[in-house]
């Protein structure tokens, strides 16, 4: 793990940001690898397996040793469907939609013969297995399953795109343009190279904001972009601003969605740096811990003495917007959570590891 201090170095370049037309392909429909997902599909099949099973019925345990006969052929067909869709994503994606849906029911109707192939290996089928009526009921339960991910890979595109207009509109708020603005005229008779690299910083800045994102970025990118930011409020704040990073190369690869921590370090500076006289500590760290990396971003609180009054009244709407942000992107593998520890305010955002 490295230590740096930003007030000592300069960051990293920022990466090219990715082209428009790479950013808006197919949505990625048969995204079935997350364990949100894998969770969902077979809650949903287990419960209609088991309204199936109610059906001849007669007492509650002969209910329950009908689910149990079900589920042995129903759970490893709709594992084998949740596994073959996930290792055929790409190719699949490449496809149109009614092409889509067609590979799905076939898929599924193959997963419904596999269903009753198991049963009749286990030696609890009937002598004529209801084949017809297994694939038939595959592809009905396939082509529902496709549906609702394909509602999922849609919410993704106008959630995404909300998002990334929120964080562009709170990046370029005009006191934030102008006080850079201001900072660099006020630099260009006596340091002129700094001047420079300050308007450089902005360029860059906005002209990451302003391009097509992906859906995802790594945490490296994220960072540097992080940094840019910093570098341009350090020319405003001097001393007041002490940031500190503790970065873990491990971690670099990490997915997020694009523009995700500049607004997150934002709101650490205007609701911990900017309303203290004496200006406030930042740190950010990045740690991987086994299968999961870690991020913590820490700031100080105003003193006691800062009246209601001068402080910045937030709302909450950036980290609303970036928890579903993140759920969309990790569904329920990943851990979001703000609040003051231990006399900070700490935001900590827990993700799958590369």
């Amino acid at each position: 793990m490295q230590e740096t201090q930003i007030l000592s170095t300069r960051p990293t370049p920022l990466p090219e940001p990715v082209p428009r037309g790479a950013a808006l392909g197919r949505a990625l429909v048969f995204d079935a690898c997350q364990v949100g997902v894998v969770l969902r599909a077979v809650l949903f099949v287990e419960a209609v397996v088991g309204v199936g099973a109610l059906f001849g019925a007669g007492s509650p345990g002969e209910w329950l040793a009908r689910l149990a006969l079900l589920t042995a052929g129903a759970l490893p067909a709709t594992l084998a469907w949740l596994v073959t869709a996930c290792s055929l994503k790409k190719a699949l994606q490449r496809l149109k939609e009614p092409l889509q849906y067609a590979a799905g029911v076939l898929l599924g109707m193959l997963a419904g013969l596999y269903a009753c192939a198991m049963l009749v290996l286990a030696g609890t089928a009937a002598d004529s297995p209801p084949w017809l009526a297994c694939a038939a009921s595959g592809a009905l339960l396939s082509a529902l399953l496709v549906t609702a991910l394909r509602l999922r890979a849609r919410a993704r595109t106008p959630a995404a795109t909300t998002a990334r207009l929120t964080e562009l509109q709170s990046r370029i708020r005009p006191h934030f343009l102008f006080n850079t603005l201001n900072s660099a005229i006020a630099l260009v008779r006596d340091e002129p190279a700094k001047a420079e690299a300050l308007l450089e910083d902005l360029s860059d800045l906005f002209r990451h904001a302003l391009v097509e994102q992906g859906e995802s970025a790594t945490l490296s990118e994220e960072i540097a972009l992080a940094q840019r930011y910093l570098d341009i409020e350090q020319v405003r704040f001097g001393e007041r601003l002490r940031v500190q990073w503790v970065l873990d190369p491990r971690a670099d690869g990490a997915c997020l969605p694009p523009l995700l921590l500049q607004p997150l370090v934002e709101n650490a500076v205007k609701h911990g740096v900017e309303p203290s006289a004496n200006g406030g500590k930042l740190r950010i760290t990045t740690e991987r811990r086994a299968s999961r990396v870690v991020l913590t971003i820490t700031n100080t609180l105003p003193p006691e003495t800062v009246s209601a009054e001068q402080r910045p009244r937030g709302h909450g709407i950036a980290q609303a917007n970036v928890r579903d942000r993140l759920r969309l992107l990790h569904d329920v593998d990943c851990d979001f959570s703000a609040g003051v520890h231990n006399g900070l305010y700490q935001v900590r955002i827990s993700l799958p590891a590369p």
